[in-house]
């Protein structure tokens, strides 16, 4: 069903929203149409952000705008020990008191050992995303949890963070656009466009670099209406490309992709291409995602992270993943229904919990290590350690 047919059926209408229009996102160039909202990105993205209170604001106000506070920087090197730490959450922005638990567990964690970044993986502000660029629910669900893990958290855009009219469907992808405007003003949340990497220096070259990407258009629940956002329309091609040649240069030693939506996964959602029991359609099912996994990332990258479904999961590679590694971190905030749905062969799984994981990287070993936590008393408890010690494919000399 379409944003537009459930309309029809009886669905509400939707508030007005302010147009705003900008320049394009990364690698990809779009039409701005009267009813047509453009990526929000980098620079851009900042400029329009500050430009919004010029309208409404006194003239002595205007003279004086407010300065974005400062950002915790990016990590500069790998710490004493020759690694970088990062925490990994996902599904977390609900305001919920699990949430509140969940991050004061990882911000135990973050006291003894020090993260250099923390990773949102999608559905940052439930049910339906922000509806502006400075919508109060920035502060109560995700600002004030994380409080204390002064750390860049890179953040992806999940299908809650998405919607149109109907709550999770991803039938909006633009409204993603004031999560990218939200970070000019935040000094936490790192999203400098939809899609984007980051590279971490290690002593003889980049140690790791992370991939954040846009599943949303390849994996809603209902078709996108607007061609800009189609399956194959020119976003998605532009990210495929993007991707594509990004995995293809990279010099790091570890490569890791983050997407909001798996690739495998034993939770009740399923795996991309038959989604919650979908096998047909280029959307509900994730086939088009699915492609894009196997065509682009496995074997290429060492891991894929991705929350979605609200478990924990530490899946092993195969030979379909091309020796690419499947987790599934989506249980900040909301547990899952206590059992597994499918048999991918798993390291370990949790489908009851709530919790989060941790990488450590270093030159000589990448290490996973997942810890539920205990609600009322805000308590990480370890539960299992995954430790990589080769990378799936080596770093190419140069970057071509």
């Amino acid at each position: 069903m379409t944003e537009d047919a459930w309309l029809r059926a009886g669905g509400a209408a939707p508030a007005a929203r302010p147009i705003r229009a900008a320049g394009p996102g990364p690698a990809a160039a779009r039409p701005v149409g009267p009813r047509r909202r453009s990526l929000l990105g980098g620079a851009v993205a900042g400029a329009a952000l500050a430009a919004l209170p010029y309208a409404a604001a006194p003239a002595a106000a205007r003279q004086r705008p407010a300065a974005a506070p400062p950002r915790f920087p990016l990590p500069s090197g790998p710490d004493a020990n020759g690694e970088f730490t990062l925490l990994v959450t996902g599904d977390a922005g609900t305001g919920t008191d699990a949430q509140y638990a969940v991050a004061a567990a990882a911000r135990r964690i973050h006291a003894e050992q020090r993260f250099a970044l923390a990773v949102g993986l999608g559905d940052n502000i439930y049910e339906n995303g922000p509806e502006s660029a400075q919508d109060p629910e920035f502060r109560d669900k995700f600002e004030l949890p994380n409080t204390g893990i002064d750390v860049p958290w890179l953040m992806v855009l999940g299908n809650h963070d998405c919607s149109g009219l109907i709550p999770g469907s991803g039938g909006d992808p633009a409204r993603g656009d004031r999560e990218v405007a939200y970070a000019a003003t935040s000094p936490r949340w790192y999203m400098p466009s939809r899609y984007y990497s980051v590279a971490l220096p290690g002593p003889a070259g980049p140690l790791v670099e992370l991939f954040a990407l846009d599943t949303n258009p390849v994996a809603s629940t209902v078709t996108q209406t607007d061609p800009f956002y189609h399956w194959d329309g020119p976003y998605m091609r532009a990210q495929r490309a993007w991707l594509d040649q990004g995995l293809r240069a990279s010099r790091a030693r570890w490569k890791i992709v983050l997407g909001h939506h798996p690739y495998l996964n034993n939770g009740q959602h399923g795996s991309a291409g038959s989604y919650d029991g979908f096998v047909v359609g280029h959307y509900t099912s994730g086939i088009h995602l699915k492609q894009l996994y196997e065509e682009v990332v496995c074997g290429r990258a060492d891991l894929i992270l991705s929350g979605h479904d609200h478990t924990l999961q530490v899946l092993e590679p195969t030979v379909r993943t091309g020796g690419t590694r499947q987790l599934v971190c989506g249980a900040a905030a909301k547990g899952g229904d206590g059992r597994s749905h499918f048999g991918h062969p798993s390291a370990w799984q949790d489908f009851a919990s709530l919790g989060f994981m941790t990488l450590k990287v270093s030159d000589r070993a990448l290490t996973v290590d997942a810890y539920t936590v205990d609600v009322p008393t805000r308590t990480p408890r370890p539960a299992h350690r995954t430790t990589i010690t080769a990378p799936v494919a080596a770093p190419h000399a140069t970057a071509r």
